[in-house]
């Protein structure tokens, strides 16, 4: 009995002790966490719990929290907080006048039972090896200066797009896969410099795409007392060993062509004119030395990761906003009618393909890319943000070790700040609309923090995407399968299926429905 006692006092004591941490962070200062639903201690908020019971998607459950509490709310996960902001001027004010206090990046328990650093770009922390990661991929293979070393690799995914969509005719094509094919096709092509043939694209696009589901459905574990998780989900590790095996069994042959051909200062011998790049990502890589560490070079493991980190950023990202502009070209034939008339006004019926110097002249076309990522944006969230030390926005306290996620869908959607929100206008990124001259860069901000954003890969890499897709006007030589219904009464939009029976990137309920 004395025993029980004992082992009562014990958990008591391990519930009630975090309890009074919580509320003690609330009260530095006399400041106070953003508002937020009650937490059970050791387990995290409420209403996290009744998600892993209800299946409530988070996107959803996010945007009832935001209803309720206000544009900026904080969540208890396990004892770690959770900040989740949905206003632009309260970004504004964390990003840019927070500084560097907001640069940082949260760690990833999972990487440390896997003996792996975060020497990649999306989980450095903000620093030297930050910025010399950052400067390479920027200034040395997504700034226009280098586009011109990359077009025979854009004109050859061109043609792919092209070719594959002219032979399905008049049956029914999956566009998804195509247009998620042809970018990572792309960016396969710019990270190790050689034209790969289908099979072994898709044998890298299909271990990418499983590590990837794989850690994102089941690491998650390993946030919650990992000393005591790793033994019980040992099993995991052991899968993410065996995934990360298949990756490198994959990368190495290529890296080590690359290498090749630095040896050999790109001779003829050890390459195909017709298929290899005169420049590629890994040709950075394997130049780069880490001042901070000795002055060494990067590790295998460290290419492997960097490597990993661009296909993902660029695939998905780039492949979803493509679809979704596509859809709303579809719903909108008075703005398709518009964009195919810019189109002819700059290259005449008589040329057959748009050029990319051809682009960089249609202001309507550009306008329609920025409506459509302002509405549709590839990701809920940017990656997401770590307090380096204490830092008060907005009025509150955002401790030190917090996590910040910026919610752009939801910024990009303001009623208070656009005017129609949920309609598809172009002509709001126009002059004298209420878009005109919006930056998506934040190449204007004075702080690292500004451009600490996925859009450092994912808006870089949108240059390198395919001028253009389609010639026809309203949708001319194109069919698009019908919608059957999903949960929810929500339409499944023209090829908006994935490979490997994966589900299309979830949008928000409200933009689902504005597409019925």
């Amino acid at each position: 009995m004395d025993n029980l006692y004992l082992i009562l006092g014990a958990i008591l004591a391990a519930a009630v002790v975090p309890f009074i941490l919580f509320r003690g962070n609330g009260g530095k200062r006399g400041r106070r966490l953003p508002p937020g639903p009650p937490a059970v201690p050791l387990l995290g908020s409420v209403v996290l719990l009744t998600k892993a019971l209800t299946d409530v998607e988070p996107e959803l459950l996010l945007q009832r929290l935001i209803a309720r509490y206000g544009p900026i709310v904080s969540l208890r996960m396990g004892t770690r907080v959770s900040v989740f902001v949905a206003d632009r001027r309260l970004a504004h004010a964390a990003l840019v006048e927070g500084g560097a206090a907001l640069a940082d990046r949260p760690g990833v328990p999972a990487s440390r039972l896997l003996g792996e650093n975060d020497n990649i770009i999306t989980r450095a922390g903000y620093g030297p090896v930050w910025r010399l990661l950052r400067r390479n991929l920027v200034s040395e293979t997504l700034h226009p200066s280098r586009a011109r070393l990359f077009a025979p690799a854009r004109y050859w995914v061109h043609r792919v797009i092209v070719d594959k969509l002219a032979a399905s005719g008049q049956a029914p094509h999956d566009v998804v896969d195509t247009l998620q094919y042809a970018m990572f096709c792309l960016l396969v092509n710019m990270c190790f410099g050689e034209r790969l043939d289908e099979a072994t694209v898709r044998a890298v696009e299909d271990a990418q795409r499983d590590l990837l589901i794989y850690i994102t459905s089941q690491m998650a574990v390993f946030a919650y007392f990992p000393a005591i998780t790793k033994h019980l989900f040992r099993g995991r590790l052991e899968k993410i060993y065996a995934l990360r095996r298949r990756q490198r069994e994959l990368f190495m042959p290529l890296i080590n062509a690359r290498r090749e051909y630095k040896k050999h200062g790109g001779g003829e011998k050890t390459t195909n004119k017709e298929t290899t790049l005169e420049h590629s990502y890994v040709d950075t890589l394997l130049d780069i030395k880490l001042p901070e560490d000795g002055n060494r070079a990067l590790t295998d493991d460290e290419i492997i990761k960097l490597c990993s980190e661009f296909l993902n950023a660029g695939t998905d990202t780039t492949s979803t906003a493509l679809q979704w502009i596509m859809a709303e070209l579809v719903k909108n034939p008075s703005i398709q009618s518009k964009l195919h008339d810019e189109i002819t006004a700059k290259t005449g019926d008589d040329q057959p393909e748009v050029t990319e110097e051809d682009v960089h002249g249609m202001p309507y076309l550009r306008a329609v890319v920025l409506e459509g990522l302002r509405k549709h944006p590839p990701g809920h969230f940017v990656l997401p943000h770590r307090a380096a030390e204490d830092v008060e926005v907005g009025g509150y306290l955002i401790p030190k070790g917090a996590t910040v996620n910026f919610m752009v869908a939801e910024i990009g959607r303001d009623e208070r700040e656009w005017a129609k929100p949920m309609e598809f206008i172009p002509e709001r990124f126009l002059p004298g609309g209420d878009g005109e001259g919006v930056d998506v860069t934040g190449s204007r901000g004075s702080h690292d923090a500004v451009r600490r954003r996925a859009e450092d890969l994912r808006g870089a890499q949108l240059r390198h995407a395919p001028p253009r897709v389609l010639r026809g006007k309203h949708g001319e030589g194109v069919r698009v399968e019908g919608g059957r219904r999903r949960r929810g009464g929500v339409r499944r939009e023209a090829g908006v299926h994935h490979r490997h029976g994966q589900a299309a990137p979830r949008a928000p309920r409200a933009q689902e429905d504005d597409l019925e």
